[in-house]
């Protein structure tokens, strides 16, 4: 880590503003379906509250676009960590202005507070100093443990920082620099890649960072047809990004110069319609019928993906393999999943990229047997871009 964490400074008597990612999901009745997030930022929050400091904790939830709505409060949230740490967590009705004031004033050491959705307000989105001032303003030293925001310059993550004297990385923000970064960076060899998901365009910054990193790269998942559409393969009703198959070309014909291997789907399971009880079989890659759509890989596809999983010491995977959402076309996904988890049984160390890759695995039971799965989506996606994230750049460095 280059740059200052919570490990490095004295909290005691403190008012320490905490950035986490509670962008958790709710259903209609405001009740939190999966906490995940709340419980990955446990650990920090504990640790401050241990060590005598004041925790005010501040965080998004979901798009209100800068009005107070009811739906998008974070009193659930709060009365959750209650649950989960144990202790009151007190609730201010805004996250500035008086009612924030007030309550981190009242604050006794080692108490808990969470303050108010901060996107309540338009000007946290538009990293607004005036606004990031006024948040500074309720602590003395700054927290940032939302890897899941990091990617985005806003206020409570960037601009926040101009105001404090001293700004550091979370543990679950080292935890996800340390693992994300250790494999880009640094990684034990054998070190292979797969991405999934619907579309390259979202992944082609990805694919063209790792293919100087890697030894071998799996693709599967949407993206795989405008590689196979590429080759001049028949691909149905699958999906099809046309304004991309020149670029899927290139990457395919650039491959010839470079020692990394870059593996396709060799089958697929191909539907009659897109439902998941739809008429399906598993066809070679050369042999979708024009009024099919692939939706899966097939069986030969799962066992040379795992193979590579399993000669491989390092591993990253982001994006699904197919239409994991629909049971019948889960197969794929979860059989990559599967492999990583035996491999991380051997000693392999095994990444999942936040997003539908972390939803799959956690789907599947299997998010705790494998190394670690971030909890940022667009975050991790960018580290992997190697691009840097706002977020982190801003903290303090270490001399």
């Amino acid at each position: 880590m280059k740059k200052l964490t919570i490990n490095d400074i004295d909290v005691k008597g403190k008012k320490v503003l905490v950035r986490v990612d509670f962008n958790v999901p709710l259903d209609e009745k405001q009740n939190i379906t999966d906490d995940t997030r709340i419980v990955e930022s446990l650990p920090t929050i504990k640790k401050i509250l241990s060590a005598g400091g004041k925790a005010i904790l501040m965080s998004h939830l979901g798009r209100p676009k800068g009005k107070p709505k009811p739906e998008f409060s974070l009193k659930p949230v709060a009365a959750r960590l209650e649950h989960l740490l144990g202790q009151k967590v007190f609730f201010a009705s805004d996250c500035i202005g008086e009612p924030a004031e007030s309550a981190s004033a009242k604050l006794k050491d080692g108490e808990c507070l969470l303050l108010e959705n901060l996107r309540y307000h338009n000007e946290e989105e538009a990293n607004d100093p005036a606004f990031a001032k006024s948040l500074a303003k309720l602590g003395d030293v700054y927290v940032n443990d939302a890897f899941g925001s990091a990617h985005r310059a806003h206020a409570s993550t960037e601009g926040i920082t101009k105001f404090v004297s001293v700004s550091v990385a979370g543990l679950l923000m080292q935890k996800e620099l340390d693992y994300l970064g250790a494999a880009v960076e640094n990684p034990v060899r054998p070190f292979a890649a797969i991405l999934g998901g619907a579309k390259i365009s979202g992944k082609i910054d990805v694919i063209q960072n790792l293919l100087s990193k890697v030894d071998t790269l799996m693709i599967g998942g949407g993206m795989a047809y405008t590689f196979f559409k590429a080759q001049g393969l028949e691909i149905g009703k699958s999906l099809l990004e046309a304004d991309k198959v020149e670029l899927a070309g290139q990457i395919l014909h650039g491959m010839k110069n470079r020692t990394v291997k870059l593996l396709l789907p060799v089958d697929c399971v191909v539907a009659k319609e897109f439902k998941n009880d739809a008429e399906r079989k598993v066809v070679a890659k050369d042999k979708i019928p024009a009024d099919w759509q692939a939706l899966d890989i097939g069986p030969a596809t799962i066992e040379l993906f795992s193979a590579e999983i399993k000669k491989s010491k390092t591993v990253v995977w982001n994006g699904p393999m197919g239409v994991f959402e629909f049971p019948n076309f889960a197969v794929g996904t979860n059989a990559i999943g599967g492999a990583l988890v035996e491999a991380t049984k051997r000693g392999t160390t095994t990444i999942v990229g936040g997003g539908d890759s972390a939803a799959a695995i956690t789907q599947a039971g299997m998010a705790k047997s494998v190394t670690h799965v971030s909890t940022g989506g667009g975050a991790s996606l960018e580290f992997l871009e190697g691009k840097v994230l706002p977020g982190v750049a801003a903290l303090t460095d270490r001399k």
